[in-house]
This record gives C-alpha cells, structure tokens and sequence, in this order.
C-alpha cells in the first residue's frame, strides 16, 4: 500500500457537504465518501464532538486521518469519520459550540477555522489492505466493537442490506424487538444478536466462530433478506408464546429458545399463569430465568434462594451433625443445606424445611 501525507484545509473538507439517506455521506466537493458500507454510524457524544472543535479553534493539532484513494478519483475514509462529520455540522451550522454557531462567529474567527489544516494520509492499495488498515488503525477514543469489525472485514452488498435493518437509528429491528434486545443498534449489538441466532441453525457452522463463517457465506449475496425474515420470526413467537410484556424480558437469548422450542405446543394461558406465580415467588431469585425454565423445566435458571448460615446452623443442630440418608456424622463445613419439601413440590426456604445433608448425598439427591 502507498501511503501519502497531505494536508486539506477544513475549506477544502466541508466543500459540497451532505448527509441524507438518499446521498450518503460526502465531503471534499463530493468526492470523499465520509461513510463507507463497512463504517459505523455517527456515535460521538457533545462532549466529544466539542472536544473537536475546541482543538480546532485553539489550533492544537487533531489526529491524523487516513482515506483510501478509489479507482475512480474518489476518496473513502478509513479512520477519521467521527473527527470529519463533527466538524461539517459545526461548519454547517448543526450544532453551536461555546453557545455559538458558525455563523454567530466573526469573520476572523470563521477563516480562522476554514483555513485549518487536517493532516490527511491517502493510501493506495486493494480493497484487501483497505480493510486490513482499518482494522489496525481503529479509532484511538472509540474501541470499535467486534461486530464493526467483522462489518468491516466481510463488507459488500449482504452488509450493507443488513445494515439498513439492524444497524442505523430507528431501523426496522429497533421498532420490532427494542423491548427484547440489549444494547445499541448503531453500535452493531442487534446485527450480532440475530446472526447469533440464526448461525445457530445452519448445519456446519458450530464451531469456534459462527458469526464470522456465516458472513463470509453471505458476503456477497444481494439482501439480508434471510435474516431479517428469521428476525421477525422470533420476535413474533416471542410476542405470541409470551403475551404478557415485563422488563425482565429485555436481553434474554430469544433466539436460543425459538430455535430450540418454535415446534413446541405451548399454551400461552397457562404459560402466564405460571409466570406470574413464579415472579411473586421470593425463593426465586432470578426473575428473567423464569422464561428458559418454563421452556426446559430447569431449575438452574432461576437461581433458588439458598439457605442462611443461620438456618443451616439449625437444621444441623437439631441432626447433631448426622446425615439422614447414610447415618454419618460430618462436621458443618462438609454439610450442604438441601430442602426437605423440594421446591419444585411447593416447598420454601425456611428453617423448618431445612436438612443438612452430606455433600455426596446431596449431590446424589439433586441428581435425580
């Protein structure tokens, strides 16, 4: 890769600025393309968007920025993206800083900014080393993700389709599964959820990286089609076998639960009776494991609330130390406390339904 250092004044940088849907990103008498498929949405705080601008301002030097010089005369941003917008909208009067506009700026003060030069390195190369300079790079004040790697690594036209559903401000994932999903969309979180869960189903993809076998797979395809339609399917059972919207069900894998239980006969009615028993129970400790143990009937979901030092103490008080199952004596360190009345049966977590049982005993009897 050929690299050249050059400098570009902000002048030269906000000439023939745009950022609309139908255009994209682009600067530099619109030769620059400030947004590329593989690139991240604009995530800079006010705070860090000022932090630009002040440098500028103070004629502090900014980090250097890198482009790709394109076969067609143009340009695209391989590190510098968040640096460069922050600056066009202040130039073009999107945002005040200090309580000022551009245009509330004297004219001194307004040359003084368009005439700052940028320390640009345009490298020449293939698209192969492109986007292996980016990844080196990265964003030294924003660590990028992994999912924005892997965007940049596999990007073509299957990304950049699946950037539209799941990747920008109010996309379509947002408004069907935001109650669902933790994370952020423009930080690429609801791009990885749901390839996630969809690799889970393709037949030879279990190994170490799922995420990325399968978007090398697709790279290439037109749409994300597959995906935003399995997306929709999950959503949609969830909605359907789950009726009744609570907080703790924001984040859960519900891909993991529809690819294992979508055939299931499952009866929502029931189902919400049983949820709403299980959220008053205080022996249950973990109220979003509710969901997984009503699907698997396991109880390890639901982090059961354990017996207190002080009942234990009790319970082996009352024993004298013995074990009921095998008779033997054990000190307290080497006795584990196990419900008499199992909790699944209705029993609680009180002194009164406490045993203390030796740790292969209790081992034996949670095993059954």
């Amino acid at each position: 890769m050929n690299i050249d250092l050059k400098k570009i004044t902000i002048r030269e940088l906000t000439d023939g600025y745009v950022d609309n849907a139908e255009d994209g990103v682009v600067g530099y008498g619109g030769t620059l393309d400030i947004r590329p498929p593989y690139q991240r949405e604009f995530i800079y705080k006010p705070e860090q968007r000022d932090a630009v601008i002040e440098t500028i301002t103070k004629n502090f030097p900014l980090n250097v920025m890198y482009w790709a010089v394109r076969g067609d005369d143009g340009f695209e941003i391989i590190d510098g993206q968040q640096r460069t917008i922050s600056i066009c909208q202040f130039v073009k009067g999107d945002f005040a800083f200090g309580e000022r506009y551009f245009h509330n700026l004297q004219k001194d003060e307004q040359e003084q900014i368009l005439n700052y030069q940028l320390m640009v390195y345009w490298c020449s190369g293939e698209d192969s080393e492109k986007l292996r300079w980016y990844e080196t790079i990265n964003i030294a004040g924003e660590k990028l993700t992994e999912q924005e790697l892997r965007n940049a690594v596999y990007s073509g036209s299957w990304v950049t389709d699946a950037k539209r559903y799941f990747s920008k401000r109010n996309c379509p994932a947002y408004g069907t599964g935001k109650d669902y999903l933790s994370g952020s969309s423009i930080r690429q979180d609801y791009l990885e959820t749901a390839i996630e869960w969809l690799s889970a189903t393709v037949p030879g993809l279990n190994g170490k990286k799922p995420i990325e076998s399968y978007m090398g797979m697709q790279q290439h395809e037109p749409n994300a089609n597959e995906l935003w339609l399995y997306f929709q399917a999950v959503i949609n059972w969830v909605k359907a076998t789950f009726p009744v919207y609570r907080r703790e069900m924001k984040g859960i894998a519900w891909g993991e639960l529809y690819n294992n239980h979508k055939i299931d006969k499952l009866d929502p009615h029931k189902i919400e009776k049983e949820i709403s028993r299980l959220m008053a129970d205080d022996d249950v400790e973990k109220k979003s494991g509710i969901y997984l143990y009503i699907l698997d009937g396991e109880e390890r979901h639901l982090n059961i609330r354990a017996f207190s030092d002080n009942q234990k103490r009790e319970a082996y008080e009352r024993q004298k130390g013995i074990c009921p199952i095998c008779k033997k004596h054990f000190e307290i360190g080497e006795m584990q406390g196990d419900h008499i009345n199992p909790w699944h049966e209705g029993g609680k977590t009180t002194a009164d339904n406490c045993q203390m049982l030796c740790a292969n005993d209790n081992r034996r009897k949670s095993g059954k």
